[in-house]
């Protein structure tokens, strides 16, 4: 349930541009877009786990997916056809999208990027390696734990019982 209280963002608020793209084009250029788009996921989930709170991070969120839409479009200008034909192998030749069978389709396409935008494919594992992320946006005050101030001070005492009269049900431990 929520109160009135609560801040629910307008429609206006929430609204923005999507990645019109299917899966085998978004795992295409995955790699690439990662990043590309690195400096400002990294502050939108770094907002997020902070903040606990995802109404305070919508405008980050909006600029993570500004960056993957300019991601795209210079994508779409210089190496559309490379690309595509990468995002159709991988949509054709396996049904889990696997890369292994379209390594010559990838190489072709991660060329052309190379060339035409100066993106180099990031290094096996970079996406897992630990990074630290420097922020302009000041850290949010810490949250202070509830007091109760009816809690007792001491648990009560348990009284010490003696060997089970039949023995213990774990009968290899004794």
């Amino acid at each position: 349930m929520v109160s009135n209280d609560v801040y629910l963002p307008s429609f206006e608020d929430l609204e923005v541009e999507e990645v019109p793209l299917s899966t085998p084009y978004l795992r295409a250029g995955a790699q690439h877009l990662g990043k590309y788009c690195e400096n400002f996921n990294n502050e939108f989930m770094l907002c997020r786990k902070e903040t606990q709170d995802i109404r305070e991070c919508l405008p980050y969120g909006k600029a993570v997916t500004s960056c993957s839409l300019e991601f795209f479009r210079k994508v779409k200008a210089s190496c559309f056809h490379e690309f595509t034909k990468h995002a159709e192998c991988l949509d054709l030749s396996s049904g889990d999208l696997q890369h292994a069978p379209c390594r010559q389709t990838q190489a072709v396409m991660d060329l052309c990027l190379k060339k035409n935008l100066g993106l180099d494919r990031p290094a096996f594992g970079y996406h897992s390696r630990v990074k630290v992320h420097h922020t302009d946006r000041p850290r949010p005050e810490p949250v202070a734990p509830q007091v109760f101030e009816d809690t007792p001070k001491d648990p009560p005492a348990i009284e010490a019982k003696g060997r089970a009269k039949y023995g213990t049900r774990f009968y290899w431990i004794e």
